[in-house]
């Protein structure tokens, strides 16, 4: 694809971070090189291996360079489960200190060929996929509740606080609705039964998630919020479910969704419940959006049991290359720089599916293919 000479440069700060990180955060660099575009990355370190090194897990310079950025591929980070003194989660402070307040996780239904082999399926699961057809995204509010950080112990008694604000809460719910409108004015949503007597809908519809029977505070005031928001939206269908009868739902019924939107840590399991039906977690891209950052991590994890051994699953790194894409577009004011990165995405989406159907497969995905050879078939299928 021909470049116009009036093509800015997109600079993307790359932090591999920790386990298959710097496995799979390459190949999306790759892709992203595929393309032309004028793409300069800078890598900078953060995680679990930086801190063992420097004693710090985000370095000051790292962060400068991320406020200098257009965008930010991150891999993982490998924090651990006890307590250690001076360390603190990485992708938690960038979120913070980007002020990226809405996680995106869209979750799309793989290509029915790769279903039915798929060793992620059970023979029973199989025979109901065929006319299942999801397409569902869980938008997440990324920075208060459980995960503000506000914990303390005397060993004896430990305690988190769990922030909820107006403000966050409205402006989450506001994203949510914003994308639901977008999904439907653009035909992107594909969703319901893919058969000739109930067709895909395309009405908008948000559902909040909330356990506000319970978390009368902070739950409540987020319902509260969420709901004053969405009369904001009068074609948008509105309703709401307990985070329990929620999980559950996702495992029965995933395609009555369209948009979920939630609180922190709530948003954070739903959304891992939820990759199950787009391939699991090696299929599961998301962006961290703010007004003026953005931030893309496949959901994966640092994954230690397969860390080395060359057999990562690359696309949900490259699913965030194609986030990250149509994020800059969708920013750019250079109308054929938006179209390109447009379209590039959109390609980078067809030749996802179309090494999912064709191979090779990684061992996630019932095949035997290493992680460079996903990603060079990637490549191919872009040319």
């Amino acid at each position: 694809m021909s470049l116009s000479s009036n093509h800015t440069t997109l600079r993307v700060l790359v932090l591999p971070g920790d386990g298959i990180g710097p496995e799979v955060i390459p190949a999306a660099v790759a892709v992203l090189q595929a393309t032309g575009l004028p793409f300069v990355f800078t890598e900078a370190e953060a995680g679990w291996a930086c801190f063992e090194r420097h004693g710090i897990s985000l370095p000051n310079e790292t962060v400068d360079t991320a406020h200098q950025s257009d965008a930010i591929l991150f891999g993982a980070v490998a924090s651990p489960s006890y307590a250690v003194i001076g360390y603190s989660s990485p992708i938690v402070a960038l979120r913070r200190e980007l002020d990226l307040y809405a996680n995106i996780r869209p979750v799309r239904s793989l290509p029915l060929p790769i279903r039915q082999q798929s060793g992620n399926w059970t023979d029973s699961q199989r025979q109901l996929l065929p006319e299942r057809q999801i397409d569902l995204v869980v938008v997440r509010e990324n920075t208060e509740g459980l995960y503000s950080g506000q914990e303390s112990s005397n060993n004896e008694i430990a305690v988190a606080r769990r922030i909820i604000t107006r403000q966050a809460s409205e402006r989450i719910v506001r994203t949510a609705c914003q994308l639901a409108h977008h999904r439907s004015t653009t035909h992107e949503r594909q969703v319901g039964l893919n058969t000739a007597s109930q067709p895909a809908q395309r009405i908008p519809q948000v559902t909040i998630v909330h356990k506000a029977n319970v978390l009368r505070e902070t739950c409540g005031l987020f319902r509260t919020a969420a709901l004053a928001v969405a009369e904001e939206f009068p074609a948008i269908t509105v309703d709401e479910l307990l985070v329990d009868n929620a999980a559950l739902q996702l495992v029965q019924r995933p395609e009555r969704y369209d948009v979920i939107v939630t609180t922190n840590m709530f948003g954070d399991i739903l959304s891992d419940i939820a990759s199950f039906w787009g391939g699991g977690l090696g299929m599961a891209s998301s962006a961290n959006l703010g007004k003026q950052h953005a931030l893309f991590e496949p959901v994966h994890g640092a994954a230690p049991d397969i860390v080395g051994q060359g057999i990562a699953n690359p696309l949900a790194a490259i699913g965030c290359a194609a986030m990250l894409l149509e994020h800059l577009g969708q920013q750019s004011s250079d109308s054929t720089m938006a179209e390109d990165c447009g379209t590039w995405a959109s390609r980078i989406r067809t030749a996802i599916n179309t090494t999912v159907i064709e191979g090779p497969n990684t061992p996630d995905l019932g095949g035997t293919a290493r992680t460079e050879d996903v990603t060079d078939a990637i490549i191919t299928a872009l040319n």
